[in-house]
């Protein structure tokens, strides 16, 4: 069984332990073709325009 060689501060452990290294969410960027907020560098899941072209075909409702 694992034994720690010596004791381990306070400071530290919480300092490991804490949300600082976490990652926060990605921004996002509003289509220029439709206004929907979509993750950067990908395609728009409402109208399918990626760079001012289309590249998914949506059915509209």
């Amino acid at each position: 069984m694992a034994v720690p060689k010596c004791k381990v501060s306070k400071a530290r452990r919480d300092k490991r332990r804490s949300n600082v290294w976490k990652l926060d969410m990605p921004g996002l960027a509003k289509c220029p073709k439709c206004g929907e907020f979509t993750l950067p560098h990908r395609a728009c899941k409402a109208c399918g325009f990626y760079k001012g072209r289309e590249v998914i075909s949506v059915k509209a409702d």
